[in-house]
């Protein structure tokens, strides 16, 4: 067509078919490794992940995937590699179709070189081993291998995808490190519904485990804020009476808010990833349309009693901080409000005492006019005095007559003048 595509176009469509699910035939088995950065950063070092995976292949001599990839499926001989790059881990899972000899061998796990798993990008944050067959003639044998296989207190069995498989696992990790699935397939269960089953589980297992890192940070800020709402749950009490130093409570207001603003900063890229996990958890158990299997409890119903109280407590702790920043927040705002007020009312008082000095002064300063008039009338009549005493001899006038009569005139000029130069000055 003459129409120009968007750049991102193919990328974009691309993207929604660049992690396949797996192509399985039973009997098998799969081992699954995730491994995360012990850190709390948000994104990895897709250069050293390339590098890792990259050093796998080369032992096996299969080609390498493109550079900017973040997805890899490969035959290496012994078994499939899928490879999968995400924003917080990296999972490797190697498919061996060997059959069942021994389920849950730790020799599966030779697959991964002892030297490359100790030059990981990070630390195993979990790795599952999962075997799949097919269901027995008798079904009652699938309740004995998972009663053998895994932890009956524990254990969560359903029927899923419309009776096509059973599915069965523990979620706890065995001796050798591990956690335990099995699946157990109908024999006209296709090859790529297997795969799509397999890979929900691990999808489930890995979601899970990250959606848990929330736990352990919400712990740790419940303490923090324990003491943290005792403070503040004080000072708002305070705000009810009569401060004495309104100002120092609000500094001690502005302190706390400061302290929940920086556990909320800390917190805020893993309590978003663990709910983002948990949504993914969720959906993962819900695609399966899972049905119970001889009253065994499903995965959804071991997801809500083990995992949701978990991510529960990671909701209400994000709840309470979100909460507690607010009222802080809140709290500052009414008495930063209470300081203006009183501040406003000081400020009047201060204007009014100054008023009160103004007058004061202005009475002073009329006060001062009338002595200033006298003393500048004395000297002036002196001068007119001693200006016309050549003239009182010719007049019939003694001197005291002469200064009788400009005293008068002298103290009327003189008042007006003042008079004139405070009227200019006070306009």
């Amino acid at each position: 067509m003459p129409l120009e595509d968007h750049p991102l176009r193919y990328a974009l469509t691309n993207e929604l078919h660049a992690r396949p699910f797996p192509s399985l035939a039973a009997p098998g088995q799969a081992v699954y490794l995730a491994i995360k950065e012990p850190s709390q950063a948000a994104k990895r070092d897709r250069a050293r992940d390339r590098a890792h995976l990259i050093a796998l292949l080369d032992r096996f001599g299969a080609p390498h995937p493109k550079p900017d990839a973040t997805h890899f499926f490969g035959d290496l001989g012994k078994f499939r590699l899928k490879w999968e790059q995400h924003t917080e881990f990296v999972t490797y899972t190697a498919f061996l179709d060997n059959g069942l000899k021994r389920p849950f061998d730790p020799d599966a796990w030779e697959v991964f070189p002892e030297d490359w798993l100790a030059e990981a990008p990070g630390a195993r944050i979990t790795s599952a081993h999962i075997v799949y067959m097919q269901v027995p003639q008798d079904e009652a044998e699938v309740e004995t291998l998972i009663n053998e296989w895994f932890v009956p207190e524990s254990l969560a069995v359903s029927r899923v995808l419309d009776d096509t498989a059973i599915i069965s696992g523990d979620f706890r990790i065995d001796v050798a490190g591990h956690l335990r699935f099995a699946v157990f397939t109908r024999p006209d269960t296709g090859h790529r519904r297997l795969g799509r089953i397999v890979q929900r589980v691990c999808e489930i297992e890995t979601y899970k485990t990250m959606s848990m890192l929330g736990l352990p940070r919400a712990r740790a800020i419940s303490g923090s804020l324990g003491a943290i709402d005792e403070r503040l749950s004080h000072l708002v009490s305070d705000m009810t009476g009569d401060l004495a130093q309104p100002a120092e409570t609000l500094g001690e207001l502005l302190k706390i808010a400061s302290e929940l603003e920086r556990l909320q900063t800390e917190s805020a890229f893993r309590f978003g990833a663990t709910g983002a996990y948990d949504a993914i958890v969720n959906q993962r158990v819900g695609v399966l349309r899972e049905e119970r299997f001889r009253g065994r409890q499903t995965f959804a119903e071991f997801m809500m009693r083990r995992f949701d109280p978990a991510m529960r407590t990671v909701k209400s702790t994000e709840t309470r901080l979100e909460a507690m920043t607010t009222r802080a927040i809140r709290a500052g705002d009414l008495l930063r409000t209470r300081v203006d007020v009183d501040r406003s009312a000081q400020n009047q008082e201060l204007l009014a005492s100054m008023d009160r000095r103004s007058d004061m002064q202005l009475r002073l300063q009329k006060t001062v006019e009338g002595l200033s008039v006298v003393a500048i009338s004395y000297y002036a009549v002196s001068l007119l005095v001693y200006l016309t005493g050549p003239l009182a001899e010719p007049l019939g006038l003694s001197k005291t007559a002469l200064t009788a009569l400009v005293v008068l005139p002298t103290v009327g000029l003189v008042w007006l003048i003042v008079r004139s130069i405070r009227r200019s000055v006070e306009k």
